[in-house]
């Protein structure tokens, strides 16, 4: 009987340690067409080097689970807990962020190395945790394969930009993923209103921030079926759309300004027309693309401009849930910034310990963006997914969505 018993408990740790390699696998595939130059650049303080991401997520796995959990774990160093230590305060004191790029030392080689030694803990730990470490773990876990999936999309956003700033216009990778371009009609779906709940079930991962699930009040309203294209916004470039004060919230006109944007991040004007800087190098415009890399200040200023509005969060995600196919790229094209200010749902509590700070802390002067773009690895968003940035980021894949009351 003992036998029997084992048997799926082994096989449950057999998945998990297969999922664990995998995700790390792609973190590495993610940096292997980086050289180590490439690697340490930090274009601007929002951006961190790819070297530094490798190592925060290995970070996290020997913080807040190979330490406390792993009978006679050996730190690999004990220094890089200051180097690659984030934002959590309760952990301990942190290398600053807008000076990771001076990290010269350690190389991608020791980088590499300390990769190597977690992973090899990891899977002593998932092998040979007695069962009630095992319950324990399982969660911290999960909870760290998602957070490095997440990194491996802050990877290529940020190599993006780090690229970007090479007047050779380098390429990451010829086959790297680009949004699809969607050249059909702008089309309308109606949702009604009513007393309906959002938020995350309980089943299956889910982010503290995605919960708890709860009741919202909407109004019948309207999504676009799919997103804002580059053609249509260049025709907002073209009616002097960033040069019309009334079209902007006052902090978003102060920030263009300073800032001189007369574009989305990325496009320059070439002559009589447009080129735009992607993972693949530059290239011509494509007027059928989504248009990415605004900041929520130009998707708002966008959308006034059309006359219409930006969707709140819960009604974005009562569509996701409701409209099938019928609602266009949700996934795998850009982020869609929403009209929705990051704050807690009713009932929130971040999760006990350090790991607390993972979301929580966050939760002020920032906006809600729902859906994925096509560098969120594959099957990590759902509809209750919660990305947030400050209203001025643009390096994040930002996209656009129309929205409007129904009447």
């Amino acid at each position: 009987m003992r036998l029997v018993a084992a048997r799926p408990a082994l096989a449950e740790r057999e998945a998990w340690a297969a999922r664990y390699d995998a995700v790390r696998a792609s973190t590495e595939a993610l940096a292997a067409p980086l050289s180590a130059e490439d690697q340490t650049v930090q274009s601007m303080p929002d951006v961190s080097p790819t070297k530094w991401h490798r190592a925060h997520v290995t970070w996290f796995f020997e913080t807040f689970l190979l330490t406390p959990r792993l009978a006679g774990y050996r730190e690999f160093d004990p220094a890089y807990g200051f180097l690659f230590n984030s934002y959590y305060e309760t952990v301990g004191p942190r290398h600053p962020r807008p000076e990771r790029g001076m990290l010269t030392r350690p190389g991608i080689a020791e980088i590499a190395a300390y990769r190597a030694h977690v992973d090899a803990a990891m899977r002593r730990l998932i092998a040979t945790a007695d069962e009630a470490t095992w319950r324990a773990a399982a969660p911290l876990i999960d909870l760290g394969l998602n957070h490095e999936e997440q990194h491996q999309e802050l990877i290529l956003m940020d190599i993006k930009h780090v690229l970007s700033c090479n007047s050779l216009d380098p390429v990451y990778r010829a086959d790297a993923p680009e949004p699809a371009a969607d050249a059909t009609s702008l089309e309308w779906l109606g949702f009604l209103g009513g007393l309906r709940e959002i938020g995350h079930d309980g089943t299956g991962f889910a982010f503290d921030n995605e919960g708890p699930r709860h009741r919202v009040w909407l109004e019948p309203f309207r999504l676009a079926a799919r997103l804002v294209t580059n053609g249509e916004y260049l025709a907002f470039i073209g009616d002097d759309g960033y040069r019309r004060p009334e079209l902007w919230l006052s902090d978003g006109w102060a920030t263009i300004n300073a800032q001189g944007w007369d574009a989305p991040l990325y496009w320059r004007h070439d002559g009589p027309g447009w080129s735009v800087f992607s993972l693949k190098g530059r290239a011509p415009l494509d007027p059928a693309a989504p248009v990415c890399h605004v900041s929520y200040y130009e998707a708002d200023a966008y959308a006034r401009w059309a006359g219409k509005r930006l969707a709140t969060e819960a009604e974005w995600e009562i569509a996701a849930g409701e409209a099938g196919d019928g609602l266009c790229q949700t996934a795998g094209a850009a982020w869609q910034w929403t009209a929705s200010p990051y704050v807690a749902y009713p009932g929130f509590r971040p999760m006990a310990g350090a790991v607390g700070e993972y979301n929580g802390k966050f939760m002020s002067n920032q906006m809600v963006l729902r859906g994925g773009a096509s560098i969120t690895p594959e099957g990590h968003t759902r509809p209750t997914y919660r990305n947030f940035f400050p209203p001025a980021a643009r390096w994040c894949v930002g996209g656009i969505r129309l929205a409007e009351d129904a009447a």
